[in-house]
């Protein structure tokens, strides 16, 4: 499909500078974003419980903070699920239900307990981090009642014991209240008649889990952009690997930028997402490199300049036929999608948009620099030198 006369040619180069400027500013303003005020991390990164519950009656978000900030969860996030009446995710820092000061106390009192059985001794204590439940593995079996016994007195609740695991292992699980269940408990008795239903989903993510989750997310995306890298040097040369490496790069992180600057969620989907755009920035910017080196050796007459305008040019229906495509399908997704297909969705229409612009006015003014103030001196160097062969044979 065609959207252009055959032949036109138009002038992508001419206001190269103007462009790079304004890439370098939301570049450099991205950055500054990514310190103040920073990414709005999500209990992926950050570590804490994520609860998504639907109410029985009309609740407000904003009543819902208050209720919350009353119950002690100051600071809680609250976001409405819009497709859904009276539901919400719900997102505390909060992630264990007990304190360290309490996991002591509670592995003192089952010490005692069991302690007080002949024949049968304690081998091992494992309090998870959630905090909600808390595993004992015995030299024996006991009766659960014991153990129940162990928390009368302490500031914990605890539903009950039960055996864990094989028979023979002699392995008890006492299943404490976690943060979700207080919370919801808290809500239930805060509005009564329009308490809430059954959680759809709870999520929990430990600090030092979460720490790890976004050390790997930046290590994959460093790592995308390293291998991409030396497929394009390899693919193509030295001239175009710079351009569609910082391409790729600009379009990721002016993505990013925009999340800061509305505050949306920072999370694993968003990582999956840019991952995403840097693949469809690559590919996009190859299409026109593939075009730009085919022209190379087919108009020797022309400058890099020039050859960069015709193939930009004559790229320029199929870039937008694809783009658009792909905008059409992405958009759906956000206006008829979930809350979290519309994060990702909304993601990849700003890096397709971004990474669009960057392939005509960034990867390709790169590539005309490069070539100018690099390799044309190499030319023009081994052409001299030729010449001066020439003339002593």
């Amino acid at each position: 499909m065609e959207f252009f006369k055959p032949g036109l040619v138009i002038d992508f180069m001419r206001h190269r500078r103007i462009y790079m400027t304004v890439s370098t500013v939301l570049v450099v303003a991205s950055i500054v974003a990514l310190f103040y005020p920073g990414p709005n991390y999500g209990t992926d990164f950050l570590g804490g419980t994520e609860i998504q519950v639907s109410f029985q009656g009309d609740v407000s978000s904003s009543e819902l903070r208050t209720a919350l900030n009353e119950l002690g969860y100051e600071g809680a996030d609250v976001v409405e699920v819009v497709e859904r009446e009276n539901e919400y995710i719900i997102r505390t820092g909060e992630f264990s239900a007990i304190t360290e000061a309490q996991k002591q106390q509670i592995e003192a009192a089952i010490n005692t307990a069991v302690g007080g059985v002949e024949g049968v001794e304690v081998r091992r204590i494992r309090i998870p981090e959630g905090g909600d439940k808390v595993r004992i593995q015995l030299s024996a079996d006991i009766d659960p009642s014991v153990l129940v016994g162990a928390f009368d007195g302490l500031d914990v609740n605890v539903l009950g014991v039960t055996q864990f695991g094989n028979p023979g292992s002699h392995t008890y699980e006492a299943q404490l209240i976690g943060v979700a269940e207080e919370l919801l408990e808290g809500l239930a008795e805060r509005f009564e008649g329009r308490a809430p239903n059954a959680p759809e989903r709870i999520e929990r993510v430990g600090p030092r889990a979460g720490a790890q989750l976004r050390d790997a997310a930046v290590k994959s995306l460093l790592y995308a952009i390293a291998f991409i890298m030396v497929y394009v040097a390899f693919r193509f040369d030295m001239r175009f690997a710079p351009g569609g490496v910082i391409a790729m790069a600009h379009d990721a992180i002016i993505t990013v930028g925009v999340f800061i600057l509305l505050q949306k969620e920072f999370n694993l989907t968003i990582i999956a997402a840019l991952l995403t755009i840097v693949g469809y920035s690559i590919n996009d910017t190859i299409v026109v490199y593939d075009r730009i080196r085919e022209n190379i050796g087919r108009y020797r007459d022309k400058s890099l300049y020039e050859v960069i305008n015709l193939s930009t040019s004559q790229m320029l229906s199929r870039t937008i036929v694809t783009s658009g495509t792909t905008l059409l399908s992405v958009s759906a997704f956000f206006i008829w999608g979930t809350s979290v297909i519309r994060d990702i969705s909304f993601a990849l229409f700003i890096g397709i948009l971004i990474g669009t612009y960057s392939s005509i006015y960034v990867a390709a003014p790169l590539t005309e620099w490069m070539d100018r103030r690099f390799f044309s001196r190499v030319k023009a160097r081994a052409k001299r030198a030729r010449a001066r062969q020439r003339k002593e044979a």
